[in-house]
């Protein structure tokens, strides 16, 4: 178990889905839904203030072969703008694959319609990213993914 708090996010370009865990447990609950755009970073930093995570992981979408497509270069600039911002908390790239679609199955499950499910979505992937990662820690003892690279300001 981590003995300081972690979030999860799911970086997409309308959308970002922040989710967190707390000091000394390994469960990911949902935080916001942050709107993509001018004031995404500004967000994201003042939840890395509010929560104080030692470890952000950020999902990185590969293709189901494990390749890097457009969309994963996406998320590098992101992530490495969001570690440059976020310095010296550690920002890491965990792969998503099915993320979505796993948080879109467990919210019908749920009873949640697909129109209903449009809120919540990026929170629910956020949160499957980040319990994923916990998991992860815990069989491996230490940080899981790659760090991310920090763009140079």
């Amino acid at each position: 178990m981590p003995d300081r708090a972690r979030l999860g996010i799911d970086w997409g370009k309308a959308r970002i889905g922040v989710a967190a865990c707390n000091p000394g447990v390994s469960f990911a609950y949902p935080v916001e839904t942050v709107p993509a755009g001018a004031g995404e970073l500004a967000r994201l930093a003042e939840l890395v203030a509010e929560y104080d995570p030692d470890v952000i992981y950020v999902g990185l979408p590969l293709t189901l072969g494990g390749a890097r497509s457009h969309a994963a270069e996406f998320v590098l600039a992101k992530a490495a703008q969001l570690a440059a911002r976020v310095t010296p908390v550690e920002v890491r790239l965990v792969d998503e694959r099915m993320s979505t679609a796993s948080a879109s199955r467990s919210l019908g499950s749920a009873g949640r319609r697909a129109r209903q499910q449009r809120s919540v979505i990026d929170q629910a992937a956020a949160v499957e990213i980040l319990q994923r990662a916990l998991d992860g820690e815990e069989r491996e003892g230490a940080p899981v993914g790659e760090p991310a690279a920090k763009e140079e300001t």
